[in-house]
């Protein structure tokens, strides 16, 4: 029987989200060894520094031990020279141990894993890795960035201003006066690249909105603001696939606050986005059957125009009083993979794994096909008088 591809998970990292990615990351360990894939844990702490071994594959070790404590152990550095169609990492000392990687599965929340930079590392190593690309992951990770492509696409999104912290503190006044012209009160106030809900809060007026704005400037130099949606339904769909994709069912989201907390996300009832806070959670959503198809037909829409891959989830408003949903944001890693609404919708997490890492070498094997080198004659030519002078000339400019 051939045997399995090494896969690394890549979770923590230098992000707000770092303890979401960890409770992620375990999940995903813990599936992949039950399929019989051989796993290597790989945890980037807060600073930055990597840290790999079996035993980072135990969630007891990020719940019960201080995790300032692995500076002393098992630290690795990526080996340049090695790493080619695999990552290679090194642990340091004089006879440093070495760690394979066949495929990549980040399970990365936030800046810095999900917004495109080490998808970027695994294209440069040629590496297979689940989930999105550099310049999907990018995209979906900046809500304004979303908004301007719902907006050319013609897909319902409330209406919102969005910009940065030097345009703040130089216009101030305009700035106010925009966002109450276009948007007006109550409005939510979001870090534009930034999950979870850290750092958004709600506005019903100017002094809770500069507050608001001053607490998403906290996090992230450029900001949005859009008009909240009074009496709403927080509405998910979750995508999975590569040129085909399929949607979920739909999954709708109870709130304790005014909108849909970090608290209700993660912490009460165990998280409605852990698929843990059951009382929180409706699957399917309570909607129509247009609608629900609607939502669904939109989430592949989104899922497809921003060229996502492998997995995301892209959340909708839905105003209850006026009965119009409007595409909010995309998620291209959901926490836990949504695994318990692929649950519902008939794809147990083993199978959803496995099809993951599916999708992961098709897309692979696909760019395999492309040219990526080009034969010039340009440095052939680098002696000749002609192309001489053009540089000596950009040389004396």
């Amino acid at each position: 029987m051939m045997q399995k591809p090494s896969v690394g998970v890549f979770f923590g990292g230098k992000s707000p989200e770092h303890d979401i990615s960890i409770i992620t990351g375990q999940l995903i360990i813990s599936g992949l060894k039950g399929l019989g894939y051989p796993v290597v844990p790989v945890y980037i702490d807060k600073t930055g520094s990597w840290f790999a071994g079996e035993y980072l594959g135990d969630l007891k070790v990020f719940t019960t031990h201080d995790i300032s404590a692995l500076k002393n152990t098992d630290q690795y550095y990526l080996d340049l020279v090695q790493s080619r169609g695999k990552i290679v990492l090194k642990k340091k000392g004089l006879v440093g141990k070495e760690l394979h990687i066949d495929i990549a599965f980040p399970a990365f929340h936030g800046q810095n894993g999900e917004d495109g930079t080490v998808q970027g590392l695994f294209e440069f190593f040629g590496v297979p890795y689940v989930g999105c690309d550099t310049a999907s992951s990018a995209i979906a990770m900046d809500k304004v960035t979303t908004k301007l492509i719902y907006q050319a696409l013609g897909i319902p999104t409330v209406p919102f201003v969005h910009f940065l912290q030097t345009d703040w503190e130089k216009n101030r006044k305009i700035l106010l006066a925009s966002i109450q012209k276009n948007v007006s009160y109550p409005a939510m106030v979001k870090p534009a690249r930034l999950g979870s809900s850290i750092g958004m809060s709600k506005a019903k007026d100017l002094k809770e909105l500069t507050d608001a704005l001053e607490l998403a400037f906290h996090f992230e130099e450029k900001v949005l603001v859009e008009k909240a949606v009074v009496k709403l339904k927080d509405i998910t769909c979750a995508v999975i696939g590569n040129e085909n994709p399929i949607p979920s069912k739909l999954q709708e989201s109870g709130y304790t606050k005014d909108f849909f907390s970090y608290e209700d996300k993660y912490l009460k009832g165990g998280g409605a986005q852990l698929g843990k806070a059951q009382h929180a959670i409706i699957i399917p959503a309570k909607l129509d059957a247009k609608t629900t198809k609607e939502i669904q037909d939109t989430a592949v829409s989104i899922y497809k125009a921003v060229g996502c891959s492998g997995i995301s989830r892209v959340d909708f408003l839905y105003d209850i009083t006026d009965k119009r949903w409007f595409a909010n944001e995309i998620n291209t890693l959901p926490g836990t993979l949504y695994h318990h609404l692929w649950k519902a919708s008939g794809i147990e997490l083993g199978d959803l794994l496995e099809r993951l890492i599916g999708y992961a070498k098709a897309r692979y094997e696909a760019k395999k096909n492309l040219t990526n080198t080009f034969e010039s004659s340009v440095l052939s030519q680098t002696g000749s008088a002609k192309l001489g002078a053009k540089l000596g000339s950009i040389k004396q400019i």
